[in-house]
């Protein structure tokens, strides 16, 4: 009867094992459409962005039918965000090609504005190559078979401070070259953009690099660089003249070292759309030009705009150019591309009902997760937050890695989560709850006291200069399970509010004005948090976090 039992119990075991998984995988299946921001019209047109949330720095590459994108994460974990495309419109996030960021112990702290800046992907010979740069480590390689991974722990391809921004070219000729730009802050020099010759893997750098374009006489800021070759023509695709302001240079080119001859392509002109920056050059299967690229929006972050491009004279014209003279500007509205057939409607992730043994794609972490953090709860159906004692040196949330975060998905919608907090009885002072995070952030939480549990607000003006954080109580939560919102309207303008039942939500604080973070837009999550450190955490089981409309 004993081995009767135990072997019931094994089967019993793995037939909830195979259900999960199977849950698991229609989750993963199941497609996302937005409730607050989908650029697909659905009558064969589409409005920019495409991607209305902080996909920075885009490069893109068409392989067969499909389309692939990658974009700068820096300190997020993980990193390196895989997008997947039939139509260049609708977009999902595929994976992240950087499960953790090396140097690990150094990633395992806050890292602000550092890390994966503006990264390329190519497909060369049946593999995928991304290139990225650290600006403090060097320039990085990871490979893979498939963009869906696994992809191949990084090696770094050249050691050294201000090298960013490099991108690959596999000549004729069999030699291999990396285009790339320097960062002022570190290098000491900037506005420049040369090539280096890498091995014939791609892997190591064989020379010192020769400067190919100067541009701080016409082109400052001079930056992310993309390097393509077209009817014997070398091309550096390179935006330039700031973030916010500038504009999409072309540099052309019969020799890999110059001369180069130089072309603005598109700029913001007549058009709403500042600043139209760094990004990608992909084709249709159709022979259709396209140009992926991103707009500065401040605390909502650096969107993405996908423009038409076409040929004239060896020259891109990247947008629509109104007045023929060579030089687009961006569209607001446009015919979808033509890739042969007609896809459905998908969006990147938001909402989470915490069903599935693995977090949305969308959740980031602020370092290099541990274990204890988190744990997944398929049983409940929920994510438990484990309370980790923040740094001693964290002047406040600035300062804290296990901080749950996703990109904001449009520039009005309302965030809403619920909770039940299961605080440790021999500590005080626990906190968990729903944060918008930039440079300044606010939060509301519940936080764990000697005579209970309490509803809390939180405001923290220059976190990122170590400003303390001005806490509100709200009232004293007569029972463990909360609703938490935030409502994000236009002008970057939050209200936090809360309910004890989900549906009547009574305002907390102020409205907070949204900040972005560093290099990168403000992001909306969860944290748990404690003071000291004793044998066992509390918790927070967050049943569900959903993206919809203002209401």
């Amino acid at each position: 009867m004993k081995h009767l039992s135990i072997n019931v119990l094994l089967v019993l075991a793995g037939t909830t094992l195979f259900a999960q998984q199977k849950r698991d995988k229609e989750s993963e299946d199941k497609p996302c459409v937005s409730k607050v921001w989908v650029a697909d019209l659905g009558n064969g047109s589409y409005k920019n962005p495409v991607l209305n949330a902080d996909y920075s720095d885009p490069d893109a590459v068409r392989v067969g039918d499909d389309f692939y994108m990658v974009a700068s994460s820096f300190d997020a974990v993980p990193g390196l965000p895989i997008l997947h495309s039939k139509d260049l419109v609708n977009w999902t996030i595929l994976t992240h090609a950087l499960k953790r960021q090396p140097p690990f112990e150094h990633f395992e702290k806050t890292q602000h504005g550092n890390g994966v800046w503006a990264p390329s992907i190519r497909y060369h010979e049946g593999e995928f190559y991304i290139y990225y740069p650290d600006p403090d480590f060097g320039i990085y390689l990871t490979k893979a078979k498939k963009a869906e991974g696994p992809w191949s722990e990084p090696i770094l391809v050249e050691a050294g401070k201000g090298l960013i921004d490099p991108c690959p070219l596999w000549d004729e000729d069999g030699q291999v070259y990396l285009v790339y730009a320097y960062a002022g802050s570190r290098a000491g020099i900037k506005s420049v953009i040369a090539v280096k010759k890498l091995n014939s893997e791609g892997t190591k750098t064989v020379d010192e690099g020769i400067i190919v374009y100067d541009g701080h006489e016409l082109d400052p800021t001079i930056e992310g660089p993309k390097f393509y070759k077209r009817n014997g023509y070398y091309y550096i695709f390179a935006p330039a003249g700031g973030v916010s302001t500038g504009w999409q240079l072309i540099l052309r080119s019969k020799n890999i070292y110059g001369p180069y001859e130089r072309r603005v392509a598109m700029d913001q002109g007549k058009s709403p759309v500042n600043g139209p920056h760094q990004g990608a050059w992909v084709d249709t299967q159709k022979g259709e030009d396209w140009f992926l690229h991103f707009q500065d929006k401040d605390a909502y972050g650096r969107v993405v705009h996908l423009q038409p491009m076409k040929w004239v004279n060896d020259w891109p014209v990247i947008g629509i150019d109104k007045d023929g003279d060579g030089k687009g500007e961006p569209v607001l509205t446009y015919k979808k591309p033509n890739v042969g057939r007609t896809y459905p409607i998908v969006t990147p992730a938001e909402s989470d009902e915490f069903n599935s043994i693995r977090l949305g794609l969308q959740w980031q972490w602020q370092a290099n997760p541990q274990a204890t953090w988190s744990f997944m709860d398929p049983t409940k159906g929920s994510l438990k937050l484990y309370t980790y004692q923040a740094p001693e040196d964290a002047k406040n949330l600035w300062d804290v890695p296990n901080i749950l975060l996703q990109k904001t998905p449009a520039d009005e919608f309302t965030a809403t989560t619920k909770v039940t907090f299961s605080p440790n009885p021999k500590l005080e002072n626990e906190k968990t709850g729903l944060v918008v995070m930039g440079l300044s952030y606010a939060n509301i939480a519940l936080k764990s006291k000697k005579d209970g549990l309490y509803l809390v607000q939180g405001v923290c003006e220059k976190a990122d200069k170590g400003a303390p954080e001005k806490e509100t109580v709200i009232t004293r939560l007569k029972n463990s399970t909360a609703y938490l919102r935030v409502t994000v309207t236009s002008g970057a303008k939050c209200q936090f509010s809360y309910s004890s039942d989900g549906k009547k939500f009574t305002p907390a604080g102020g409205v907070f004005t949204v900040t972005p973070g560093k290099w990168i837009g403000a992001k909306i999550g969860l944290f748990a948090t404690r003071e000291t450190q004793i044998n066992d955490s509390g918790w927070a089981d967050y049943d569900w976090f959903r993206v919809e409309p203002v209401k």
